[in-house]
């Protein structure tokens, strides 16, 4: 049976890991998490604490993060394939008219849905890609698009990432090793210095 400290919830209690070294940590202003790991964020729709936050969608009303990652990018691989089948569908049901005002009085409907399949479709595969991409370099949606205003991120140059593993091992990492990271391990190394 696990102890619980005074004031801690299961959920909380699951953000904090022990870890070997000692390591200044932040507290979050918002739920009063003592120690928040490396890489979360205070999600203030949902109101907790995400270990490595990614975003909160509101398509799935529910943050992105460490434990639903590469669910969501499941998701969205599935997603686009519905929405190709569908395409797919639509494409085939054209029928044949011998003039175009015909051809479009018969299909117009079909063309329209057509149409705003193709969209939907483009958009899901941008938003697969950019998770993708974001993924083989380790590095989240929060961070890519607030690096300026992350305290760990802050001294990085622009194409330094302290998480990158080479894209090959972020990839292994995000679909095949299940389980928690302590983000402070990887990213104070040996020799380096504490932020």
């Amino acid at each position: 049976m696990t102890q619980f400290t005074l004031g801690v919830t299961e959920e909380q209690q699951d953000m904090i890991l022990p870890t070997t070294k000692s390591l200044r940590q932040r507290r979050c202003g918002h739920c009063l998490l003592q120690q928040q790991p490396m890489r979360s964020k205070h999600c203030q729709t949902c109101q907790h604490c995400v270990r490595r936050y990614d975003h909160h969608c509101p398509w799935i009303e529910n943050c992105v993060g460490e434990r639903n990652h590469r669910w969501f990018v499941l998701y969205l691989a599935v997603q686009l394939l519905v929405l190709l089948w569908g395409l797919h569908i639509a494409w085939t049901g054209f029928s044949y008219a011998p003039t175009w005002q015909l051809w479009l009085r018969t299909n117009g409907v079909l063309l329209a849905v057509a149409v705003l399949v193709a969209l939907l479709s483009l958009i899901m595969l941008l938003l697969l890609s950019s998770h993708l991409y974001l993924v083989s370099l380790n590095t989240t949606t929060w961070e890519f698009m607030s690096r300026h205003r992350i305290s760990y991120l802050k001294h990085c140059g622009a194409d330094e990432n302290p998480f990158d593993r080479g894209t090959f091992h972020n990839l292994w990492g995000f679909f095949c090793v299940w389980g928690t990271v302590v983000w402070e391990q990887v990213y104070f190394r040996e020799g380096s210095d504490q932020v």
